[in-house]
């Protein structure tokens, strides 16, 4: 193994990153196989990205919240690393481009600097807890939501229950009913409420994205806040169970709860708590470090520009509860700013607000905390970054991912015709630069990375084929989608398919149409009455594909002729023995579980046992040419095939041994017992598979 220090103070942490590095120069070498070391990479924030032999890199922000020492570690490592460019997303992470493979494990020591963390911001895994960026301000929330958050974040990080799920898993928490951490749409969504003077939350499940969206379903009116971490741990533990694995396409919560039910869903969580150790867990909010304002002295300043003063404070400033303070807004086009502006504002921010910006999920900046008489200060300040364009979270506010830009699975340029349209509204519909019931947002493909499926009006980027098979850059307009807050929403409805030149024509009819019919109502509520056929009709020539010119073919922010590339650029390797790959995983899964019985953890101890188990089955499985899927399913496989034929003899089923990870509470004696059966349960297959080669190097 490579030589690989670090001078971060948490062993855990340390251990974490020279693992990667050891891990990565297995890949190098062919000692890993390349789908089991994607996901390792990917749930530390490793991504591959659509240029070749660049990464992606992640980095997780629980709820969107940064200090400023933080984002001077953020910026100095995208330097030093990537190209000075930080892109925000819209589940309020930072992304930075075009980063070495091999300097990934450093690049994480120094974040870590600064308690910054790559870890699960991809992968199979709980993704990053968003929470709307007003919380702990907003002037509608019953309380804070975000020491709720940010104990959940931390309760689930490399916890063994969520390290190797068969899809991504996705929370929010929203401040208040109008449910801005848009609930509705994520694997569990928590609402803010408060019942009989107890905190707590209204819980969604099963909402989601992509080419099939679904609304969630309420577990949950109201769930006391110590009851939201042992729920959740329910809910995972069940989803690592039973969820997909073989079709990643049907791999996401929203289709088990749509397969078994929500309310055999919902048992199946109540019975599994009786296998986990904390029934309560009580989160201190008054514990919690929340950011104070500083007392400073208001520096006098001119205003150059009244009236572009006044539009952008029409725009851009947020009521705060806190009397005598002000939230501001900050519009960052795409999501895109650069190292020299962050280091300015976290400076910024730092001397005369808290100390921190939140990241939002339209891919904006929050400064909360500022003095009301430092708002035309901060105006002068933020305007030598180029940070003061009217319109924070208004029509005229795109959001879109980075399509193909970055994205290995990007189909169309989503950042080129956001830029446009931002462009046709300004000059053509400047009004819409204080209108704020106008949503609209681009996605890149149908996985719907900037959430254009929930957009009053969303472009996804698709392609057409001629008559004369020539491939163009396409539109999927979709129009109709809202949030109705309190954790219900509407999905958009599919309407048209244009090629990508025509979107700002799609639009413009759109807007014309809905300004001249309107009457006063929302986009939403004109939906409603008019419908998918009418405006089928509306834009229905600008499907026609027989009449393209030259300039059709080349997309958006490009002077290149368009080529169709979908999921290249990931980094080659050697594909060796993946069941040889299988063992050595049970292997360290075993060991992980002995060192978290050592530190008396036994709740992890006991599911990294149950992990080893499962995936040695799955190996001897896989050895046989059996295909698997859910964890349920390998261990009934594995009975099937092994057991009750007699060719494995366990003393019992496997169901029975494995599964009395459900009926025993976590104690240290079941932990140790259980522990010793998973060392067993590996080796008699490995034996039984050793046989099994002889047998075969015999026959040939």
């Amino acid at each position: 193994m490579q030589s690989f220090r670090t001078e971060i103070e948490n062993p855990v942490v340390e251990k974490d990153i020279i693992d990667l590095a050891n891990k990565i120069e297995l890949f190098h070498n062919g000692k890993i196989d390349e789908e089991k070391f994607r996901s390792l990479r990917l749930a530390r924030g490793v991504y591959g990205q659509r240029q070749e032999g660049v990464q992606m890199i992640r980095i997780k922000l629980p709820f969107g919240k940064v200090k400023s020492n933080q984002l001077r570690r953020i910026s100095d490592v995208s330097d030093e690393y990537s190209r000075g460019r930080l892109h925000i997303t819209t589940r309020q992470d930072i992304q930075i481009h075009y980063v070495d493979l091999n300097r990934t494990p450093e690049l994480w020591a120094e974040l870590e600097k600064d308690d910054v963390t790559l870890r699960e911001a991809c992968g199979n895994t709980v993704r990053n807890i968003t929470a709307s960026e007003t919380a702990g301000i907003d002037i509608n929330e019953p309380f804070d939501v975000s020491p709720y958050a940010d104990a959940m974040f931390r309760f689930f990080l490399r916890n063994p229950i969520c390290q190797e799920m068969g899809r991504k898993f996705k929370v929010s928490f929203s401040s208040s009913d109008e449910d801005t951490g848009l609930s509705y749409m994520h694997d569990l969504g928590f609402i803010a409420k408060i019942d009989s003077g107890v905190r707590g939350f209204k819980v969604m499940i099963g909402g989601g994205l992509g080419s099939q969206p679904r609304e969630a379903d309420v577990l949950y009116e109201f769930l006391p806040s110590d009851k939201i971490i042992p729920t959740m741990e329910g809910v995972l533990r069940i989803f690592d169970r039973y969820g997909e694995r073989k079709s990643r396409a049907k791999a996401r919560m929203k289709f088990l709860i749509k397969d078994i039910g929500l309310d055999a869903f919902k048992e199946l969580v109540e019975t599994e708590q009786k296998a986990i150790e904390f029934k309560t867990v009580a989160i201190n909010a008054d514990a919690y470090e929340v950011s104070k304002p500083v007392s400073v002295e208001i520096p006098k300043v001119d205003i150059k520009d009244q009236k572009a003063f006044d539009l952008w404070k029409s725009t851009n400033l947020i009521p705060q509860k806190q009397a005598g303070y002000l939230a501001i807004g900050i519009k960052v086009l795409l999501g895109d700013f650069y190292t020299d502006k962050a280091r300015l504002l976290a400076d910024l921010v730092e001397k005369y607000a808290a100390g921190e910006i939140r990241l939002s999920l339209r891919q904006n900046i929050v400064i909360p905390f500022v003095k009301e008489d430092l708002v035309p200060f901060f105006y002068n300040e933020l305007e030598k970054l180029g940070f003061v364009e009217a319109g924070y979270n208004k029509a005229v506010d795109i959001t879109a991912c980075p399509g193909t830009d970055t994205c290995n699975l990007g189909i169309a340029s989503s950042t080129g015709i956001a830029d446009e349209l931002e462009r046709v509204i300004k000059t053509e519909y400047p009004h819409y630069l204080t209108k704020d019931d106008l949503v609209i947002k681009i996605s890149g493909c149908m996985n719907a990375c900037g959430q254009h499926n929930m957009a009053n009006i969303g472009f996804q980027g698709m392609s057409v084929r001629t008559p004369d098979k020539l491939v163009a850059p396409a539109l999927q307009v979709l129009l109709g989608g809202s949030n109705l807050k309190n954790g219900k929403g509407a999905f958009a409805d599919k309407v048209v398919k244009v090629p990508s030149k025509r979107g700002p024509e799609a639009l413009r009819r759109i807007l014309n149409d809905f300004e001249a019919n309107a009457n006063g109502k929302t986009f939403y509520e004109y939906y409603q009455v008019t419908g998918e056929r009418y405006f089928y009709d509306l834009l229905n020539d600008l499907q026609d594909v027989t009449n393209l010119t030259q300039d059709d073919f080349i997309d958006w922010g490009t002077n290149e002729e368009y080529v169709k590339e979908i999921g290249i650029g990931e980094c080659a390797g050697v594909v060796i023995d993946l069941i040889a790959t299988l063992f050595y995983e049970s292997e360290e899964k075993i060991a992980n579980a002995k060192e978290s019985f050592h530190n008396k953890v036994y709740s992890n101890a006991i599911y990294h046992a149950y992990s080893s188990m499962v995936n040695s089955a799955k190996a001897l499985l896989l050895a046989e040419n059996k295909s698997t899927n859910t964890h349920a399913g390998i261990i009934r496989q594995f009975d099937e095939l092994f057991v009750e034929s007699e060719k494995i003899d366990l003393g019992v089923s496997f169901s029975e041994l494995i599964y009395q990870i459900n009926n025993n509470a976590p104690s240290q004696d079941f932990a140790a017992k259980y522990i010793e059966n998973a060392n067993q349960f590996l080796e008699k297959v490995r034996v039984f598979r050793e046989e099994e080669n002889n047998i075969e190097k015999k026959a040939v």
